[in-house]
């Protein structure tokens, strides 16, 4: 049977009901240069399984993975060493196979997890209650948005200028369809995050403030100053994370006031896989805006014979109430992410999250220190967790694509991330993790020096 056995007749009287006139109607928010008019150009109609093998392994030999050489990306999504015993657990039939646990009673390992999932993300982000995951970092950050939006019953958002830009395109693109007011602004190319011009657009108006933490270019804003700020005018603190291994160095975002925290788990348990799937984290500091969470929640209880279990305490999703009161159109979490998340923590335990952030931040302290010995390399930022921004002689992002034709991935380069910002053409983000080496860190500078000779 065909996958969508529908008819012509079927598609004329669905098209009638939603007003539509045709089916292209219905793409009418995706622009024009998106859409495809035809057939994939260069790929073929159809072709023999073993043709399709073959070409494929041919595209995969044109890769050049993260292990295989000297490699100082981040930006949002990091490498870091996850033990083959995380992959060994979550492959296991009864996680691997663990559906959404509508039926807590035939759900209670997967509910345990989840659980325990959400008291270690609690305790990293310094919250009350945290949920049992979302899709990813930048849909968390859109969500948190939306909640401070219902609590404060205000639509205006101020967004920290030194947010992960990728990030703002997901808030700017959700906000179209809610009438949120939202007020970015251009990042600074300077040493310490402008705290003061981000409190300085806060106003009584304002629903939420949303920082990150550690920002784009690796540097750590006071939120204590901007949380008072925020709250002085009624709106709440949001503070973003990209990377949580940094959280067992620096002090949580909720120890500092941040009423919700959201953010990135891939760098816990999670490969870089190509860019996903990933895991959004969510938690809120105040237990009263626990109803105001998007996704799903899971709680311990007991049973009849007063035995340990686990339910589902809160889920406030479309597909258990009504659409229209509603909290979130996320319609699952990462689970498979969050159980390898879990796992990595609890073999890290908190005294082993203190070490392998100790080693980030000193190994990236060692390729600060060598990387600003390189005439034409310029350290931006002093103070870091283990990415920082350094300053080129010439276009960073032709340095990169040359460095990488050569088997050095050099970082991220913020003419990639900011393009129409033409200052900051020079920047460059290099990420440092406890997978690279000294002979890493001089291969970048050797590779620099020659580059801005």
């Amino acid at each position: 049977m065909r996958y969508l056995p529908l008819t012509d007749t079927d598609r004329s009287a669905m098209l009638e009901v939603i007003g539509a006139p045709d089916v292209d109607a219905l793409f009418v928010d995706v622009p024009p240069e998106a859409r495809l008019d035809g057939p994939i150009p260069g790929l073929p109609l159809h072709a023999s399984e073993m043709a399709v093998e073959k070409h494929m392994r041919g595209l995969s030999k044109q890769n050049l993975a993260a292990a295989d050489a000297p490699f100082f990306l981040g930006a949002g999504a990091y490498r870091h060493h996850v033990p083959a015993s995380v992959d060994h657990i979550i492959q296991r039939g009864e996680f691997l196979t663990a559906y959404t646990p509508y039926q807590p009673e035939i759900a209670q390992g997967t509910l345990q997890m989840l659980f325990e999932f959400q008291s270690q993300v609690a305790l990293l982000y310094g919250c009350a209650v945290a949920n049992a995951s979302m899709y990813d970092g930048s849909t968390a950050c859109w969500e948190a948005i939306s909640m401070a939006s219902r609590i404060t019953r205000r639509n205006r958002v101020v967004l920290s200028g030194a947010l992960h830009p990728h990030y703002v395109e997901v808030v700017r693109t959700m906000a179209k369809f809610t009438g949120d007011s939202i007020a970015d602004a251009r990042p600074a190319l300077q040493a310490q995050p402008d705290n003061a011009g981000l409190i300085a657009r806060i106003d009584d108006q304002t629903a939420s403030v949303v920082v990150q933490y550690p920002d784009i270019l690796g540097r750590l804003p006071d939120l204590a100053e901007i949380a008072e700020a925020a709250h002085r005018h009624g709106a709440l603190l949001v503070v973003v994370n990209t990377e949580p291994v940094a959280l067992g160095a620096i002090k949580s975002p909720g120890e500092l006031g941040a009423d919700i925290v959201v953010g990135e788990g891939q760098s816990i348990g999670v490969g870089l896989q190509f860019g996903g799937p990933y895991l959004g984290l969510f938690a809120v500091r105040d237990p009263k805006h626990v109803r105001q969470m998007p996704g799903r929640l899971c709680g311990e209880t007991v049973d009849a014979d007063g035995k340990r279990g686990f339910v589902l305490t809160l889920s406030t999703r479309e597909q258990h109430i009504r659409r229209e009161k509603a909290t979130s159109n996320i319609c699952t979490n990462s689970g498979l992410c969050a159980l390898a998340f879990s796992v990595h923590m609890t073999l890290l335990g908190e005294a082993g999250l203190r070490r392998l952030a100790a080693h980030n931040h000193q190994l990236a302290c060692r390729a600060a220190d060598v990387l600003s010995q390189v005439p034409g390399v310029t350290l931006l930022n002093p103070a870091f967790f283990n990415e920082f921004t350094v300053l080129l002689e010439g276009d960073a992002r032709n340095i990169v694509r040359e460095l990488a034709d050569e088997g050095v991935l050099a970082g991220v380069s913020l003419g990639r991330l900011y393009p129409d910002l033409g200052d900051l053409a020079g920047g460059l983000l290099v990420a440092v993790t406890e997978t690279t080496t000294e002979e890493d860190i001089h291969a970048l500078a050797a590779a620099l020096t020659e580059k801005l000779a």
